[in-house]
């Protein structure tokens, strides 16, 4: 094998090897976008509305309690209600918030600690003073249908991120195996060619 031929072989192979290597690099840079984008949706989104739709459930729970003037609930249950929804609060601040997500968050818990202070004035006032009570819990759960609606707009951004990613990695698919051939055809050419001798 003349040194030519050689050099032809290498060259080849060094070709195919790049070829492999940048389109390997590309489709990792994209399955980690993709990847982030599954799990953002899970643990920023999904895992965000179950929270938000357990705090619905104690918040309707109170109100429901306040239109029945159901007094004992006031004294026995309220206060394990109280602490469910702060554990909720503290597992919504461990997920990643937009902009506007932590605004709407921000006044939740801001009308939550209003919640409070006007169910012991409501306990003191013996049951009497609920229209303002009544007023706390409209505001908290208008927040949680804002924060649910934050949840679904993220979650489409987020889908929509995924599709992009996958449409990239379709299209370096077949450019790649558009690539590997005409780069086969070029081996084949490089190896096979032979210069007339004089």
């Amino acid at each position: 094998m003349t040194i030519l031929n050689k050099i032809k072989w290498i060259t080849g192979i060094l070709l195919v090897f790049a070829i492999i290597l940048s389109t390997n690099l590309i489709d990792r840079d994209n399955f980690n976008k993709l990847r982030y984008s599954v799990v953002t949706i899970y643990e920023d989104r999904v895992v965000a509305n179950d929270l938000i739709f357990e705090m619905s459930l104690l918040i309707r729970e109170k109100e429901i309690a306040l239109a029945a003037s159901d007094s004992a609930f006031f004294l026995k249950r309220n206060d394990k209600i109280n602490e469910n929804i702060q554990i909720f609060i503290e597992k919504f601040e461990q997920t990643k918030l937009t902009t506007k997500e932590a605004r709407i968050f921000n006044n939740l818990k801001d009308e939550i600690k209003t919640l409070e202070r006007l169910e012991i004035e409501f306990i003191n006032s013996e049951f009497r003073k609920n229209i303002d009570l009544l007023n706390s819990i409209k505001a908290i759960i208008i927040n949680l249908h804002d924060l649910s609606k934050v949840q679904l707009e993220e979650g489409r951004k987020q889908m929509a991120l995924s599709n992009k990613t996958m449409e990239t990695i379709d299209l370096f698919t077949q450019v790649e195996v558009i690539f590997l051939i005409v780069m086969a055809v070029l081996v084949q050419i490089i190896i096979l060619y032979k210069p007339k001798q004089n």
